[in-house]
């Protein structure tokens, strides 16, 4: 995509960013929720639930937990040195 952040790692992140969050728009799908019962299981709205699905904002870790647990998921993180590049 061309809105990539030019500095070095950075796009790295957003790749990771967007994965995870495809990987939740995923979940909701299989179990054929809308983002409608997402958000309020969230509560919040859901335009919010649809612009951070599409990229429009940029969702903050407790967003991205509460949207995981929304559709039965858990999010893991962890802090490790870098591995080589791809």
């Amino acid at each position: 995509m061309d809105d990539l952040p030019v500095f070095p790692g950075f796009a790295d992140i957003a790749r990771r960013r967007r994965k995870v969050i495809g990987e939740l728009a995923d979940a909701r799908r299989e179990q054929q929720l809308s983002q409608t019962e997402v958000a309020a299981r969230m509560g919040t709205s859901q335009s919010v639930v649809a612009r951070l699905e599409s990229g429009a904002i940029d969702a903050r870790l407790s967003t991205l937990e509460r949207y995981a647990s929304a559709v039965g998921r858990e999010l893991r993180m962890d802090v490790t040195p870098p591995g080589p590049a791809r």
